[in-house]
């Protein structure tokens, strides 16, 4: 069994598995399950600061980026796309399948979006039906900051969906505060349930968006306005998948429980990104670093798969490459959730700077020793 240590999924905590394990009730005719899942839904909304309402959907995170571009695009409908990474243009696949027109925003893919071309961009050209951004660009690591670009939308109107699937819990997020439209998280990452789930807040003004279509939205599995009035109803518009949201609740549980969270991740990442450059490798961001992943990039004496295969088969640590246009370029540590601890991560890097000793890649000194002092010395 390997120890993952990828940007998601992640390790999973003992007592959630043991919640999955639970006798399972009928969740379509047991009214029991069905203030559950609303309780569940609620203690979500509180954790993300928002006041909006939780809905959790019957599938992986992708589903809750479908579903968001499902219900909210009309035909002919356009969207702004802030593009500086491979999750950040991909919303317009979304958008495009249902009928929808994306205008790409694009900025430089080793940092984050630059709220200031966001808000030179939105004083001439603002006529968009909603726009999407990520909080967290998983291939690349950059960390954009919602907290500033949403506002600047929210100015003009413009509705705004954001994807913090590898972000959420890992780094702050206030939906509230932000004004978030339509926020989209998923199980697997700093969350650390199994993956399968994918959970969205919805406020009231994408409701009104919704139920106000011209055009009925064209699916059933990724339209969210299928869950209304469902706990006055005691109705889901499918099995819900009982067992998987028993775990969720627990991770959830886990999360209310942990006060030193956000900053665990800070500290855990601050020290990685040190480590890494003092025994000279390259981070693969200028800046943005998020506190759920590090990216590096490969050294030219080896190769991502060589630096991989020789994490699993002799370390057994799974570690992650990338993909698209960062394929084979980048090595990716995920530090999220049940993988942001100091024992785990000093054994990932100490096998780290062995597996690189053994390709042959020259450092400036040993990565599991840099870290450790770099948490010691509290480096942020």
């Amino acid at each position: 069994m390997y120890k993952i240590m990828t940007p998601g999924p992640t390790q999973v905590p003992e007592n959630v598995r043991r919640a999955r394990s639970l006798a399972c009730t009928n969740p379509d005719f047991d009214e029991s399950f069905v203030f559950f899942y609303k309780e569940t839904c609620e203690l979500i909304s509180r954790l993300l600061h928002t006041e909006n309402e939780t809905l959790i959907l019957d599938g992986e995170g992708i589903l809750g980026l479908e579903a968001a571009c499902a219900s909210l695009t009309e035909p002919g409908d356009k969207v702004l796309v802030l593009d500086n990474g491979i999750y950040g243009r991909g919303f317009a696949d979304f958008v495009t399948m249902y009928g929808g027109v994306p205008e790409f925003l694009h900025s430089d893919e080793l940092a984050a979006f630059p709220p200031e071309l966001l808000e030179a961009h939105l004083t001439e050209h603002h006529d968009y039906a909603y726009a999407t951004l990520v909080h967290c660009d998983t291939p690349s690591g950059v960390l954009n900051d919602i907290h500033r670009l949403c506002p600047l939308l929210k100015k003009y109107g413009i509705l705004t969906v954001v994807d913090s699937v590898s972000g959420m819990f890992g780094e702050d997020v206030r939906v509230d505060e932000a004004g978030i439209d339509l926020l989209c998280g998923g199980s697997q990452k700093a969350v650390s349930a199994p993956p399968g789930l994918t959970f969205v807040t919805v406020s009231d003004a994408a409701k009104q968006k919704m139920k106000h279509r011209k055009t009925p939205i064209a699916s059933f599995y990724a339209n969210l306005m299928t869950f209304e009035g469902y706990y006055e109803k005691k109705w889901f518009p499918y099995t819900m998948p009982i067992s998987d949201i028993y775990g969720l609740r627990a991770a959830f549980d886990n999360i209310t429980a942990d006060s030193n969270l956000l900053s665990r991740h800070a500290q855990i990442a601050a020290a990685t990104r040190h480590a890494l450059t003092a025994a000279g490798l390259r981070l693969h961001l200028n800046s943005g670093y998020s506190n759920t992943v590090t990216v590096f990039d490969v050294p030219g004496e080896t190769t991502a798969d060589a630096i991989l295969l020789t994490m699993r088969n002799e370390h057994g640590i799974m570690l992650s490459g990338s993909f698209d246009s960062l394929a084979g370029k980048v090595i990716r540590i995920g530090h999220m959730g049940a993988n942001a601890n100091v024992a785990d991560m000093t054994v990932t890097m100490s096998a780290l700077s062995d597996t690189l000793h053994t390709l042959r890649v020259p450092l400036r000194g040993d990565l599991g020793i840099l870290f450790l002092e770099a948490v010691k010395q509290n480096f942020l």
